[in-house]
């Protein structure tokens, strides 16, 4: 029974790393952002690691796909276990500060394949922990009777392998794109809300907390609060400082959310997704874009403008900040939530090819055409 327990653990434990790692390895940008949350000042106030996040990310990605394929081969057992064991003790800290004060809603275990809910990934975390145990207990029991060329080709080819698929994708753009703006995608269609589709949405309440004269606290629905008169209460007084929301049904939200153009004249989503074809120069930061990014995107601007094909630059920062790049005032410039500009493309600059809606192309800007 030790033994079987001991090598079911093994390689549930190694497959599942090495399919986070794979997953994460895809996307290292986009996990990068999921570290800057967590080492933001209204998170665990790291700030000094936010730089960082990248590198941290890269590595962490690698680590997990490696340490899961040395686990599977029975190799190095004893500093697999400990790193393993460091990994998972890191990620579960993260799991549960997410999933108890409700700060940063994905953990981005899997990346954006397989979304999960803060108290889920916590959960996964609880159940790796405990198999990791297992693999403590049972160490000598691992099965390691690989033949020694297979061995000897996977210690080659998996770090590789690792290295090259990095690489490539902070280079160009993920293999696969998980995320509501991949290829293909209609804008329109993402953007239409549950009712619209004749679907359930979910439901939400606000919880309350209220306090007595002695001090005490008492949480209630805001569905206790309207049923049993709690304004009538006098001695009690509302915290609203203390007041959450939280989901109590779950329903269909739409894939895409808080999508939003505006330039000085206003709203202007509508009109853009209705173009036959636009392309938006996305640079969410543009004090954070990279500076060799600039002189291919110019490059694909002078194109477009000479083609007569619309373009505008969709950025958080302001239109100003983009004249040292060789922008003038008669450059279509528009403001959008810099979050849902990072989730749109995974470079910064990067080009968004629309056309009637529908995501036709995106291009890193090392793959910038014309």
């Amino acid at each position: 029974m030790k033994k079987i327990l001991a090598i079911f653990s093994q390689f549930a434990v190694g497959a599942l790393f090495v399919f986070s790692g794979l997953v994460k390895m895809n996307d290292p940008v986009g996990f990068s952002f999921k570290l800057e949350e967590y080492f933001s000042e209204e998170v665990l106030n790291l700030p000094v690691f936010e730089p960082f996040a990248l590198s941290i990310a890269v590595l962490l990605v690698i680590a997990e796909v490696l340490l899961g394929a040395a686990l599977i081969l029975g190799l190095y057992k004893r500093w697999t276990l400990i790193l393993l064991s460091a990994m998972i003790g890191f990620f579960t800290f993260l799991t549960f500060w997410s999933a108890y004060f409700n700060q940063v809603t994905d953990c981005g275990c899997f990346g954006d394949a397989i979304p999960l809910t803060p108290w889920e990934s916590f959960y996964k975390d609880v159940v790796l922990t405990a198999l990791i145990l297992v693999l403590w207990w049972g160490r000598d029991e691992l099965f390691d009777r690989w033949p020694k060329w297979l061995i000897s080709i996977k210690l080659a080819a998996i770090p590789l392998f690792c290295f090259g698929l990095t690489y490539h994708v902070l280079h160009h753009l993920p293999v696969v794109d998980f995320r509501a703006y991949a290829e293909g995608n209609s804008i329109v269609e993402g953007m239409k809300s549950a009712e619209e589709l004749g679907l359930e949405p979910p439901q939400y309440e606000v919880i309350y907390t209220m306090e007595n004269a002695e001090g005490t606290l008492q949480e209630i629905s805001s569905t206790q609060y309207v049923n049993e008169k709690w304004w009538e209460k006098k001695d009690w007084s509302m915290r609203s400082e203390l007041s959450k929301t939280i989901q109590v049904k779950e329903g269909y939200e739409p894939p895409v959310h808080d999508f939003s153009i505006m330039n000085d004249y206003g709203e202007m989503t509508d009109s853009i997704l209705e173009l036959d074809e636009v392309w938006l120069l996305v640079a969410y930061n543009v004090r954070k874009t990279k500076e060799q990014g600039w002189a291919p995107v110019l490059k694909t601007a002078a194109y477009l403008k000479e083609q007569g094909i619309p373009y505008v630059v969709l950025s958080a920062s302001m239109p100003e900040d983009f004249i040292p790049y060789g922008f003038t005032d008669t450059t279509a410039f528009a403001f959008t939530d810099e979050t849902t500009l990072k989730t749109m493309v995974r470079s910064n600059p990067g080009w968004v090819v629309l056309k009637d809606g529908v995501v036709a192309k995106k291009y890193h800007f090392n793959d910038s055409p014309h």
